[in-house]
């Protein structure tokens, strides 16, 4: 698939479906080609929220033990390639493909050979995803807004029986408390809770009063702003470029996959920022979360000038250590780095994510 090869008609179609709600509703995928145009535009998309997700788990010293990859609900097939490409196709046995849609998972089972050709790929059986044994690792990718009530419990059970799960859906409030919810099931079934959480309690975002919130985050996308085929479609797609709004979610069985407690990596509590930081002339505010709860935070610039500057530009997931006076930042570090300055340094190297 490329630029010039594009059919416009079948991704409006698409991006209809997706706007009026109705992408879980009867056949969604027309033919291979509905899929391959999607790859290459839509789910290129995720890819660059998937990369984001990535990154994080980098930051937070974690890699998949599990040597089999389960992506339900797979689609196009994008997010199970950008895990294992990222993580290493060594590092894997097997990949198995499901989807509501017989011709989505033909398609995603055919790009992963193609681009892992050494990598066993099969597509799930009925009497695989209702079995009981251990599941490895397990993808799930952008759903939750198609299923029902039931079919996000059964998906939840299934989740149970992974060994890790990663989770990266819309960043809207409506999905990311239902995703919030999840971890809450997940958390009581056992697993433990790797990230974006910075502790293992129950989610503030529930706590009363902070019903108006919900647990999102921006991926930078690269520069394709700068490419007129990008441009274009943005346009025709009515999609601001710029803006990757996600939620996620990444959980283990097993302490064994990080190399010390998520609540104390490297030298102290951590926190995590919420949305983005708002920037004003004298001071930055940030809405952070943390062990103890959900809290309104301020950085005045005369505080810590750097890490001022820093909040404003960097395109490194938003986890931080903070030296802190109640509601007032004095200083901090970026999970990832020694220093303030270090964590510039690091921002700047991954701005073309």
């Amino acid at each position: 698939m490329n630029w010039e090869d594009l059919d416009w008609q079948t991704l409006a179609r698409l991006r209809d479906r997706f706007l009026h709600g109705t992408a879980g509703t009867g056949a969604y995928w027309q033919t291979p080609e509905d899929l391959a145009n999607y790859d290459f535009t839509y789910g290129e998309r995720i890819g660059w929220k998937w990369d984001h997700v990535l990154r994080e788990l980098d930051l937070r010293r974690w890699r998949p033990t599990a040597r089999t990859v389960l992506d339900w609900g797979c689609g196009s097939g994008v997010a199970a390639r950008r895990v294992i490409a990222h993580f290493g196709p060594q590092h894997f046995d097997s990949l198995t493909v499901w989807d509501h849609s017989p011709l989505a998972t033909e398609f995603a089972a055919n790009a992963a050979q193609a681009m892992f050709p050494t990598l066993a790929i099969a597509q799930a059986t009925p009497g695989f995803l209702a079995a009981s044994p251990r599941i490895g690792l397990l993808i799930i990718s952008h759903v939750l807004n198609e299923l029902p009530e039931p079919e996000r419990q059964a998906l939840r059970i299934l989740a149970s029986r992974a060994e890790a799960v990663l989770w990266v859906e819309p960043g809207t409030h409506v999905i990311s408390r239902q995703l919030g919810q999840m971890r809450e099931q997940l958390r009581a079934a056992g697993h433990r809770v790797v990230a974006p959480c910075t502790h293992q309690g129950e989610c503030p975002i529930f706590a009363l009063g902070n019903e108006r919130h919900w647990c999102h985050f921006f991926a930078p996308p690269p520069p394709v702003y700068a490419d007129s085929n990008w441009v274009t479609f943005g346009q025709r797609a009515g999609i601001d470029l710029r803006s990757l709004p996600y939620c996620f979610l990444a959980l283990d069985q097993s302490r064994t996959n990080a190399v010390g407690p998520v609540e104390d990596l490297a030298g102290g509590p951590l926190s995590r920022i919420i949305g983005r930081p708002e920037h004003f002339k004298p001071y930055a505010r940030l809405l952070n979360c943390d062990a103890s709860g959900l809290v309104d935070l301020e950085l005045p610039k005369r505080a810590d000038p750097a890490l001022f500057k820093q909040l404003d530009r960097t395109k490194a997931p938003l986890v931080y250590r903070w030296r802190r006076e109640g509601d007032k930042i004095l200083g901090g570090e970026a999970v990832g780095s020694s220093s303030s300055a270090a964590s510039e340094s690091v921002s700047e190297s991954s701005a073309g994510l």
